[in-house]
C-alpha cells in the first residue's frame, strides 16, 4: 500500500502509470426507516440510483492527471457507503449497545451489499463491464463474503464474524457470471462528517458523540441536543427546562441524572460510554 485516500476507507492498487481514484457516495439509512422496519423496496432504489449517478461520475469527472484517469476509467471503482446508521436505530428504539442492533448492522448492510453488486452487474449488462474484469474475483464468482474464507486461510486462523446470509444470493452470481461488473469496487463507508451535517443525521455508522453540544460558526453558539432523545423524553412528560439545565450540567451524560428510565439511559450512551469491544464488533458485521 502506497498510500491511502484522504480518510483511509479504501485502499487501491497504485503504479508507475496509475493513481487509484475513489468515487465516493453515502445512503442516508434515516430516510429508509418507516413504521418500525426498513424499507426493503426504497433502499433497493437508492442504492440503484446511487450506483448510476457515481459510474456516471467516472467519466463527467475532472482528472488533475493522466495516471488518475487511467486508473478511474481502467477499473471504475466505486465507494458506497451509508450514514444515519445512529438514526435508524433510534427509529426502531435500538440501544446501539445491544445485540440486536448488531444483528440489525448484518442485516442492513447485506442489504446494501446485495443491491450494489447487483446495481454494478446491471449497469454492466447495459453499458459493458470494467476493462480489467478479466482474471478478477468477481469473473472467478469470489464475492466479498467469500473472501473472509480466504483470509481466514492466509491469516491461518478462524475469524469471528458471522458468514451468514438472509438474502438469497443465487441470482446476483449468476446475473453477474453472465453480464460481469461494471465497477471493480462497488462499497466503502466513508466518514461523511460533513454531509451527515448537511443531511441532518449521524455520521457514517458511528453511535452519538454528544447529547448535547454546542455549534459555532459566524452567526453564533448554537446549543444542538438530540432530537430523538428530546421526542423519548417528551413522550415521558419529561421534557422541560430543568431536565434541559441537568442535560447541560452532565453535558448529556444521561446515567447521572436520576430520574431518567434506565431503558432511555442505554439507548442513549454516548460513544465514550459504548464498550470499545462492541463498537469493533459492530464496524466487523
Amino acid at each position: 500500500v502506497h498510500n491511502s485516500n484522504l480518510c483511509t476507507e479504501i485502499t487501491l492498487n497504485n503504479s508507475e502509470f496509475e493513481t487509484a481514484v475513489c468515487n465516493l457516495g453515502s445512503v442516508n439509512l434515516t430516510k429508509h426507516v418507516s413504521d418500525g422496519d426498513v424499507d426493503d423496496e426504497l433502499l433497493a432504489e437508492t442504492i440503484r440510483t446511487a450506483m448510476r449517478m457515481l459510474d456516471n461520475v467516472i467519466d463527467i469527472n475532472y482528472y488533475p492527471t493522466e495516471e488518475a484517469r487511467n486508473s478511474n476509467l481502467r477499473h471504475r471503482p466505486v465507494g458506497l457507503g451509508v450514514m444515519g446508521f445512529q438514526d435508524a436505530l433510534y427509529a426502531l428504539d435500538m440501544s446501539f449497545e445491544s445485540e440486536e442492533a448488531l444483528d440489525f448492522s448484518d442485516r442492513i448492510m447485506e442489504k446494501v451489499s446485495y443491491h450494489a453488486i447487483l446495481g454494478s452487474s446491471l449497469l454492466a449488462k447495459e453499458r459493458g463491464s470494467y476493462a480489467s474484469y478479466v482474471g478478477s474475483k468477481w469473473e472467478r464468482g469470489i464475492f466479498p463474503l467469500d473472501t473472509v474464507d480466504l483470509l481466514e486461510k492466509e491469516r491461518g486462523r478462524s475469524i469471528d464474524v458471522p458468514k451468514r446470509a438472509a438474502l438469497d444470493w443465487t441470482p446476483v452470481r449468476e446475473h453477474v457470471k453472465r453480464w460481469g461488473m461494471r465497477n471493480s469496487n462497488t462499497m466503502a463507508i466513508a466518514p461523511t462528517a460533513t454531509i451527515s451535517n448537511i443531511a441532518g443525521c449521524f455520521p457514517c455508522i458511528e453511535p452519538i458523540f454528544k447529547n448535547i453540544y454546542v455549534k459555532a460558526n459566524m452567526s453564533g453558539e448554537f446549543t444542538v441536543v438530540n432530537e430523538y432523545l428530546i421526542r423519548d423524553l417528551k413522550e415521558l412528560g419529561l421534557w422541560n427546562g430543568p431536565m434541559l439545565e441537568q442535560l447541560k450540567y452532565y453535558d448529556g451524560n444521561l446515567e447521572l441524572i436520576p430520574n431518567i428510565p434506565d431503558g432511555l439511559k442505554r439507548k442513549y450512551r454516548e460513544a465514550f460510554e459504548i464498550d470499545p469491544i462492541h463498537l469493533v464488533a459492530m464496524t466487523a458485521r
